[in-house]
């Protein structure tokens, strides 16, 4: 990553089970996230394995930074259900300073 600040990390994760609030928990226990929204009701398809695949997800929207950026990739990696879990970083180009200024207290190691 070559981008310097805040990001928002977006990841989807089965909608049954409780793998989605074990991992926001998680990022969160870690410093990795300084919060993650999880938003029910989302329908993915794709294709997987020559198939094309409909399934319900939640997505986790992971509000992080830069320099957290790698340890929280590789955290989801090895803890996410999925073999290849989407993980999407946006930069966050613009927030309130107050807020900004929270999310990278939050996620100081």
């Amino acid at each position: 990553m070559t981008q310097d600040g805040p990001l928002v990390v977006l990841c989807t994760a089965p909608a049954a089970g409780d793998a989605a609030e074990r991992l926001a928990k998680g990022l969160v226990q870690e410093r990795l996230a300084a919060c993650v929204n999880i938003v029910p009701g989302l329908r993915s398809l794709y294709r997987w394995k020559g198939e094309v695949q409909d399934d319900a997800e939640v997505q986790l929207i992971i509000k992080t930074t830069s320099q957290r950026y790698q340890q929280l990739e590789r955290w989801l990696s090895e803890n996410h259900p999925y073999d290849v879990p989407e993980i999407i970083a946006l930069p966050i180009v613009a927030g309130a300073k107050s807020y900004l200024d929270w999310l990278e207290e939050q996620t100081r190691a």
